[in-house]
Parts: structure tokens; C-alpha cells; sequence
């Protein structure tokens, strides 16, 4: 089974954090943002992994600290759960309709980290949320799990809509990254490895 677990502790934010890359889809998140854990299961479901997480901070300050550090926390353990990265695809791709919103999702487990985020949403919050968090979640999980995230919307009108096709998508094409590929051996990498 590829597991990781993870503790974040500081003055504004503390989290414990169990992510399973082989699970069956089951989140159990207490974070105190509904609409976060809402997407979170979402991204679990999509991507057969299993996520546990307690989480508190400053929300009465705002939910920026919360988000990044959550983003933070799953990105490390996607990358210690991957391990040295032998077998899988490392490649994945995923395009999600949701009624009016069509978004895609492709990602490269290269050990590189960067984030391109084109998600022109409609202004305003999203559920209780600023919608510049969502970006600053993924570019979290991104610099932790050194991967190279490309999150783009083709059109759609309802926030909620497009933040949960990017949740799906990028679940999505996580799972086909992390898939093993038969027949190989090592890293899928002309260099012998993906760090």
C-alpha cells in the first residue's frame, strides 16, 4: 500500500493529515471549511484515494492560512507516498464536464513543481470561500508534491461548477499518473529517475 502520513504544527495552523493512494475513494475531513472538505471528497472519490484529516487554524482571521497549509500537508504526502516512483505512468490527463463547466486537469509527477492555473471564474466567493484560495491550495500541493499541475477552464458560468470539475479532473488525472504501467521498470524516465 502506498501511505503517508503527515503533522503540520505551527502558531496559526495545526494538522494531522493520512492519505492512501490504493484506497477505494473514502475521505473523513474535519477542517472547519465545508466547501473545502466538500471538494476534497470529491477529489477522493475521482481518484480512488483515501484522505483523513483534523485540521484547525486562524479562521477567524481568514481561511488563507487553513487552505495553503492543507495544500501543503496532502502535496508531501502524495510525494512521500509515490516513493521512488518505479512502475507508475507519471503522465495523466482528465477533461470533466459538470453541467455548464467543462475543466482540464493534466498532470506530470516529474519532481518538478509548477503550477499553471487558468480558471477565469465569475467574480465573487464560492460558498464561503475567496476564490484566489483555490489557487493557492493547488500551488501548495504542487511546491510539496513536486509535481506539474496544469489547471485550465474551457468555459462554464457556475463557480461551484468549475471548482468542482478542477477538483474531479485533477483527481482524476492523478490516479492515471500514479497507475502502474506493465512492463516497466524504474521510473518512466530517460535520466533513471524522477526527483
Amino acid at each position: 500500500m502506498r501511505e503517508a502520513s503527515v503533522e503540520r504544527s505551527t502558531l496559526e495552523t495545526a494538522i494531522e493529515l493520512q492519505l492512501n493512494l490504493d484506497g477505494s475513494g473514502e475521505a473523513d475531513l474535519e477542517t472547519g471549511l465545508p466547501f473545502l472538505e466538500h471538494m476534497l471528497t470529491l477529489w477522493c472519490r475521482h481518484g480512488f484515494f483515501d484522505l483523513w484529516i483534523r485540521a484547525k487554524g486562524d479562521l477567524e482571521v481568514d481561511a488563507h492560512h487553513l487552505v495553503e497549509d492543507i495544500g501543503l500537508c496532502l502535496g508531501r504526502a502524495l510525494y512521500s507516498a509515490l516513493g521512488d516512483k518505479s512502475g507508475i505512468r507519471r503522465y495523466g490527463f482528465s477533461a470533466v464536464p459538470m453541467d455548464d463547466a467543462l475543466v482540464f486537469g493534466v498532470v506530470d509527477l516529474s519532481g518538478r513543481p509548477f503550477l499553471h492555473y487558468e480558471m477565469a471564474l465569475p467574480p465573487g466567493p464560492v460558498g464561503t470561500m475567496d476564490q484566489e484560495l483555490f489557487e493557492e491550495f493547488w500551488r501548495a500541493f504542487v511546491n510539496e508534491g513536486r509535481l506539474n499541475l496544469h489547471l485550465k477552464m474551457i468555459h462554464g458560468r457556475n463557480k461551484h461548477h468549475l471548482i468542482e470539475a478542477s477538483y474531479k479532473a485533477v483527481g482524476r488525472a492523478l490516479n492515471e499518473a500514479c497507475a502502474g504501467l506493465e512492463g516497466l521498470r524504474g521510473p518512466l524516465s530517460t535520466k533513471g529517475r524522477l526527483e
